[in-house]
């Protein structure tokens, strides 16, 4: 694949308004930064080719040389991709997780925790926040992993502590991350540079379900109107089919329409094929109707030892997926996939003729697939 630079960044995805702010491009070079979840280039550069342009998961994303790469085989037209079983979980009483201290079951927390307590992992990247925002954290405590397990919504440039992680040197570094950094980690991970030192720092990727984020500089006025920012202690979107978000603060909730948040998320969401990273080690989701539970999809064979050995070690508990909930979840991510490849493929985005460059490659016969 040609590679291209910064210019061609800026035209193919900043300007026209794709970029969500994944990070991936951040802490590379002095001349892309993020502010309150817009990135923008700060100064110009001339290079031909760059990682930034090389990372981005809105740019010549090839997912069947991905998945070959992954899972040894192209891309699937399946809703939920490459996996080896789907289990419920929640965090296992080892991980001494505190009550409300994070969403839903705890999974991600009690794994992240786990692998940094056994040293599977010498770094963990989190998401924190301060205040409302989104901040990207590097952690190194088994402790500390547990204490930023709560869920943000907002887009979070939580790649840019991946970069600066890599550049400290960690070796073993765990990364947790909605679908669009679970993609862009994947093709850091295939080395598109060529660098011949080149070797996976990656020892664990969980990612997310998702189907939107809100963009944080229209969020935060928006809940200002409705409640003192300063006093929210957390939000909250409960599963289906409560269609509501939960706001807490100073000991009240307030119940806010889905349909108003909704008009928050950025048009690059609806370009997205991917709600559950399909590109991950393990995939975690709310489970519906059961808000002490966690869905999870283990993919990878690293990813199904990490579990089998957390839950031995008592971090984790793990249940049989109920086929209802199963066969919703099949749905939904479905129809977030055959709507992105529909929108997509109409804004000329997908295998587009050579020369031009495109969002997404794809074995046309899968693409026509998914699309029914």
């Amino acid at each position: 694949m040609k590679r291209f630079g910064p210019a061609e960044l800026l035209q193919d995805v900043i300007d026209k308004k794709l970029c969500i702010g994944c990070g991936a491009c951040i802490h590379l070079c002095p001349y892309f930064r993020s502010y309150r979840g817009r990135t923008a280039m700060i100064f110009p550069c001339t290079k031909s080719e760059g990682r930034c342009w090389a990372y981005c998961p809105k740019v010549e994303v090839d997912l069947d040389a991905l998945s070959q790469t992954f899972f040894g085989g192209p891309y699937k037209k399946d809703a939920l991709g490459y996996y080896r079983s789907i289990h419920m979980s929640r965090a296992g009483s080892k991980a001494k997780i505190k009550k409300g201290a994070v969403q839903a079951g705890g999974t991600v927390s009690a794994l992240m925790s786990f692998a940094l307590a056994k040293g599977l992992l010498d770094a963990a990247v989190l998401t924190g926040k301060e205040g409302l925002l989104p901040v990207p954290r590097i952690v190194t405590d088994a402790r500390e992993a547990l204490r930023v397990g709560s869920s943000k919504y907002a887009a979070a440039p939580t790649l840019a502590a991946l970069n600066q992680a890599i550049k400290e040197g960690y070796k073993k570094i765990g990364v947790v991350g909605t679908p669009c950094q679970v993609l862009a980690v994947a093709r850091m991970r295939t080395n598109p540079m060529d660098d011949p030192a080149f070797v996976d720092p990656f020892a664990l990727v969980v990612g997310l379900f998702c189907t939107w984020s809100i963009d944080f500089r229209l969020f935060e006025p928006f809940l200002a109107k409705r409640v003192a920012i300063a006093e929210i202690t957390k939000v909250d979107i409960p599963p289906p089919p409560s269609e509501i978000m939960e706001v807490y603060a100073a000991g009240e909730k307030i119940k806010i329409p889905l349909g108003e948040v909704r008009e928050l998320v950025p048009d690059t969401c609806s370009y997205c094929i991917d709600m559950t990273s399909e590109f991950s080690d393990l995939s975690v989701g709310v489970l519906e109707g059961r808000p002490d539970m966690n869905t999870l999809i283990i993919r990878t064979e690293r990813g199904e030892r990490i579990v089998n050995d957390a839950v031995k070690g008592g971090f984790l508990v793990v249940e049989a997926m109920p086929a209802e909930n199963l066969e919703h979840l099949v749905w939904a991510a479905g129809n977030k996939k055959k709507r992105a490849f529909v929108k997509a493929g109409e804004a000329g985005m997908v295998n587009t003729s050579e020369g031009t460059r495109s969002y997404l490659r794809v074995n046309p016969r899968t693409c026509a697939d998914i699309i029914g």
